[in-house]
């Protein structure tokens, strides 16, 4: 079984000279306790390319000190890591490399850099004996896995043993106010010419100083998926000029760049979200499914609203892949949006009216459609469907299906795509207010829903290109969608009380108030309904459509 922690902390250069000052006094530190000297020894796994090392993932196997075993470090945000830990083996546990699938895509993860540590801690304490922090004088030895097997040894190809020092301040306790105290121990370090560490991380500088180092560009796959390189298929794809030479090549081109930059920077940047989201969704990070779920309908719905650059023929096989993973993870996260609803609609009624074991119902209900969606989402994560639907994304990336309008102006072709998009919702929300009252009027509000949605998207994506007019369309969208969105609420809520009253009346506890909450989405659906017109009055105004023009 993994265990996380949340690690905070600073790096700081050091050599033979270095004395740590007195530390005791600053912010709320009372005393400072030596924890003596501990002997680490680290082997650093990656792809052969450095995938992880790019992304600012590390993932090694250590022995020695407190905390022997595997450890997977993730990004969350500046100064920020979650180390998930596992127990020692000899191979990488699956628990940690199921984290960076997404990341490693088909490679092998080998041994790159070895590293030993010969570490002096220092304990930070307050008045009350509680720890706030750790410092610890680290002597390092670095060298390439498998070149050298101990500190000293020469290394080969040019590879060579690194040797440096450093000190590590780690916040260990004391909540939010204790994060104050990184900068109190930097000043103080700083006094006595102490710096902050040039390189994020030991194996950073461990790949730097041996010779081996961190991911370039080169790998243009890992490249587009971080948003780098492509130099080359922009040049051949926009008709650009190579550097040095006279010329944009670039048809329209304009300060706003060509819609080809503005539509793979918005797919670029989709993308990128799916991949960092993939270790969230496996750990159920809250609201992470649904975040996922949402790039994943950005993705599909830019394929669909910039045909004038991609070429639908190629990206339209790929949006029907995106559409199944919106639909897995659509089931954990309609579990989410659905839960949460009955549990605010019981709270709501009155206890005279909460006849049976209403609350204990709903529970056994939401537990049993939690597990079976917590199921499907993780085997839709481990399945090969969903991996080599991340491959053909970098590989459409990595070498864009662009179309002659990719080359036109951004603004231009951005207006033209939510203008058409805006057209589509403008014909859906007629057919709808026009539709007779029941299901019939259901189904086509869930589908002018749908084509809110496209449409808000569309012009989030224009916004690089079109500016405010672009974000307050969207604002003003994103209502109509928001309106839409409960009324569909409303029906799915509608079929799982039916579900739920007959599951209650089976057990001879009476269906009454799920009944009266049927009863309750029945008029909540119909004020919506009613509300429909307004809302799309003020959306729909023509000069929210003319100011989106270039």
């Amino acid at each position: 079984m993994a265990d996380t922690v949340r690690e905070i902390e600073r790096k700081y250069e050091a050599d033979s000279t270095t004395r740590l000052p007195d530390l005791a006094g600053i912010d709320r530190v009372a005393t400072v306790v030596e924890q003596g000297v501990e002997d680490l020894d680290a082997l650093y796994y990656d792809t052969p390319d450095q995938r992880l090392t790019a992304a600012g993932i590390t993932l090694r196997r250590r022995t020695g000190g407190r905390d022997a075993g595997w450890h997977l470090k993730l990004p969350a945000g500046p100064g920020e890591r979650e180390e998930i830990r596992a127990p020692l083996s000899d191979v990488p546990p699956p628990e940690l490399t199921s984290l960076v699938r997404a990341r490693v895509l088909d490679r092998d993860l080998v041994p790159v850099v070895r590293l030993r540590t010969r570490r002096t801690v220092r304990e930070l304490r307050d008045a009350a004996g509680a720890p706030l922090a750790e410092v610890a004088v680290d002597e390092v030895w670095a060298w390439p896995a498998g070149e050298a097997e101990k500190p000293g040894a020469a290394g080969v190809a040019g590879r060579t043993e690194a040797r440096w020092r450093e000190i590590e301040v780690e916040l260990t306790g004391g909540g939010e106010r204790a994060r104050g105290l990184l900068d109190e121990v930097e000043r103080a370090l700083a006094a006595v010419g102490v710096h902050p560490a040039a390189a994020p991380s030991k194996l950073a500088r461990a790949l730097e100083e041996t010779g081996l180092r961190p991911a370039r560009p080169e790998d243009r796959t890992a490249a587009v998926a971080s948003g780098k390189g492509g130099a080359a298929t922009r040049r051949k794809n926009f008709g650009e000029k190579e550097p040095g030479k006279k010329g944009s090549g670039r048809k329209g081109a304009g300060k706003k760049g060509t819609a080809g930059d503005l539509v793979l920077e918005y797919v670029r940047e989709q993308l990128r979200v799916i991949v960092e989201l993939d270790p969230a969704v496996r750990r159920d990070v809250p609201d992470s499914v649904h975040r996922m779920r949402v790039a994943t309908r950005r993705l599909r719905s830019a394929f669909r609203s910039y045909t004038k650059v991609l070429d639908r023929g190629v990206t339209a096989p790929v949006g029907g892949e995106l559409k199944w993973l919106a639909a897995e993870l659509g089931v954990e996260r309609d579990r989410e949006v659905l839960t949460d609803r009955l549990v605010t609609a019981v709270a709501d009624v009155p206890g005279t009216l909460r006849l049976g074991p209403v609350d204990a119902r709903l529970r056994i209900w939401s537990e049993r459609h939690r597990a079976e969606s917590r199921d499907r989402v993780l085997a839709t994560l481990d399945g090969d469907r969903y991996l080599a639907l991340l491959k053909t994304l970098h590989a459409l990336l990595e070498d864009p299906p662009l179309r002659p309008g990719a080359g036109r102006p951004a603004p231009e072709i951005a207006a033209r795509a939510v203008l058409k998009d805006y057209r589509r919702l403008a014909r859906r929300v007629r057919t709808a207010l026009d539709a007779p009252a029941g299901q019939d009027r259901d189904v086509a509000l869930h589908r002018a829903r749908k084509a809110a949605k496209r449409t808000r998207y569309a012009a989030e994506a224009a916004r690089p290109a079109l500016g405010r007019p672009a974000k307050k369309f969207a604002k003003r969208v994103k209502r109509v969608q928001q309106l839409l969105g409960d009324h569909q609420d409303s029906v799915v809520a509608r079929g799982a009380l039916r579900e739920l009253a007959t599951q209650a009346q089976q057990a001879g506890e009476g269906g009454f108030t799920f009944g009266l909450l049927y009863g309750r989405e029945e008029a909540r659906a119909a004020d919506r309904e009613r509300e429909l017109p307004r809302v799309w009055r003020k959306a729909s105004r023509r000069k929210y459509r003319a100011a989106l023009r270039p």
